[in-house]
C-alpha cells in the first residue's frame, strides 16, 4: 500500500508540476517584455512568482505553491534567455540597406467618399516628378495619413484643400531599413528596435511598414539620434 501511495503520490506531483511549467512559460511568452527581462536576469523570481500566482491558480483552479512557480521560471529561464538572444540577433545582424530622406511632411485628414480622388490627383503629379520624391499613405478607420517631400506640399495643399485637414506636421525625416525574408517568423523583432529607439528618448511619429522594410517617421532634429540607434543594432 505504501508503495502505491507514494507512486500516486510522485504522479500527482509530476503532474501537476507539469501543468505549472505549460502555464507559466505560457504566461511569460504572452509578455515579450517580460520574456526579455527575465533572460537578462533583471527580475526578481520570487516577486514574479507571487505576482504570477493569482493567475497561475486561477487557470489550475486549485492552489498552487510559490516554490513551484519558482521552480517552473527558473527551469524555464535559460531556454527562454537562448532562444531570445539568437532568435531577434541573427535576424537583426542581417538588416540590410538604411535609407534616410529629410524634408518631408505629414498630413493626416479625415475620410471622405472624395479623398481617393483628391489622392489619384497627387499620385499623378509625382509620377511626373520621377522618383525622387517619398510618398506613403496609411489609411485608417476614420482618417487617412501622407506623408511625402515637401516639395510637392503647395501641390497637396491645393488638391486636398477640400478635405478636413486633422493635423500637418512639418520637418519631419525618415530612416528605411530592408529586413531579411525570416523577419516575419521572428516575434519581437519589432519590440526590440522600438525599445533600444525609445532608451534614447526619441518619439516616433509614424512606423510605415511592408513585408520586408520598416520605415520610421521622426522630426528632422532627431534623425542622426535615430540613425545611430539603427545603425548599431546589427552590431549589438
Amino acid at each position: 500500500m505504501l508503495c502505491i501511495f507514494v507512486s500516486y503520490l510522485t504522479s500527482y506531483i509530476y503532474s501537476t508540476m507539469k501543468s505549472v511549467s505549460s502555464i507559466v512559460e505560457s504566461l511569460i511568452k504572452e509578455k515579450p517584455y517580460l520574456e526579455e527581462a527575465l533572460a537578462q536576469d533583471l527580475i526578481n523570481i520570487s516577486s514574479l512568482a507571487r505576482i504570477m500566482q493569482p493567475e497561475i491558480e486561477a487557470v489550475t483552479k486549485k492552489e498552487v505553491r510559490e516554490g513551484a512557480i519558482i521552480m517552473a521560471i527558473k527551469r524555464i529561464h535559460p531556454i527562454l534567455q537562448f532562444e531570445l538572444e539568437n532568435r531577434i540577433k541573427q535576424t537583426i545582424r542581417s538588416l540590410g540597406d538604411i535609407t534616410l530622406r529629410s524634408n518631408l511632411i505629414k498630413y493626416t485628414f479625415k475620410n471622405s467618399p472624395t479623398l481617393i480622388v483628391r489622392q489619384s490627383q497627387l499620385l499623378d503629379h509625382i509620377g511626373n516628378q520621377g522618383n525622387e520624391i517619398f510618398y506613403t499613405y496609411s489609411q485608417g478607420v476614420y482618417e487617412t495619413t501622407i506623408i511625402l517631400s515637401n516639395v510637392v506640399e503647395e501641390k497637396t495643399d491645393e488638391y486636398f484643400s477640400s478635405e478636413t485637414l486633422i493635423s500637418k506636421a512639418p520637418n519631419l525625416a525618415s530612416i528605411t531599413v530592408k529586413l531579411p525574408a525570416e523577419n516575419a517568423n521572428c516575434s519581437g523583432l519589432y519590440y526590440y528596435i522600438f525599445k533600444k529607439i525609445a532608451w534614447e528618448g526619441i518619439n516616433l511619429l509614424e512606423v510605415v511598414s511592408t513585408t520586408n522594410e520598416f520605415t520610421l517617421i521622426v522630426s528632422q532634429e532627431d534623425i542622426d539620434k535615430a540613425f545611430s540607434v539603427v545603425k548599431r543594432l546589427n552590431m549589438a
